[in-house]
Parts: structure tokens; sequence; C-alpha cells
């Protein structure tokens, strides 16, 4: 008769609940909290669009707000050229980043 044996739990348990432990905090920390935080900031740039910005959007037009009616944007890009976006098209480092360009000259 074959008796089957159970090995009772040993420390290597304990060190594999720490290693996964530590795995899903380093993820945490270098891939989702940058993620969520980007997204507020994205999201309270959105909140804050008024008439006469001068923003980009995501695929790089360049624009001023011309109205604002829920979560349509209306761009004026050239005198007599009116084009609507959606308002979380409008990216937040792109403008930024138009308006650092624009201090440098």
């Amino acid at each position: 008769m074959f008796y089957l044996q159970s090995t009772p739990p040993g420390p290597g348990g304990m060190s594999q609940v720490i290693f996964f432990l530590s795995i899903f905090l380093i993820m945490y920390f270098f891939f989702l909290r940058p993620q969520v935080k980007k997204q507020k900031a994205q999201t309270s740039f959105s909140s804050e669009l008024k008439k006469g910005d001068e923003v980009v959007t995501g695929s790089g037009i360049i624009g001023r707000i011309n109205k604002i009616e829920g979560g349509i944007v209306h761009l004026q890009i050239d005198q007599k050229t009116f084009i609507k976006v959606v308002k979380g098209a409008i990216s937040r480092e792109m403008t930024e980043g138009l308006t650092k360009m624009k201090n440098e000259e």
C-alpha cells in the first residue's frame, strides 16, 4: 500500500507571497500610478478650457477655441475655417509644448 504524504508548508510559501507582492508594487509605482496622474491632469485641463484659448488636438491641429457646447469644442483654424472636435481630443501635452515654443521665440 502506498500512502501519499503531503509536505508541510515551509518558508518557501511566504517568500513567494512576498515576491509577488513586491512585483505588484513595482508595477503599480512604475506603470499604473503615472497613468492615473496623467489622466487626472488631462481631465482637469479639459475642464478648464475656455473661449479664446489656443490649443492643439491630438492629431496636431492648432486652433483657437471659438465656442464650447458640452463635450464639443468649436475650433477656429483660420479666419473663416471652423471645425468641431470632441473635448477629449485636445491634448494637454501638445498644447503646453506649443506654449513653450511660443515663449522661447
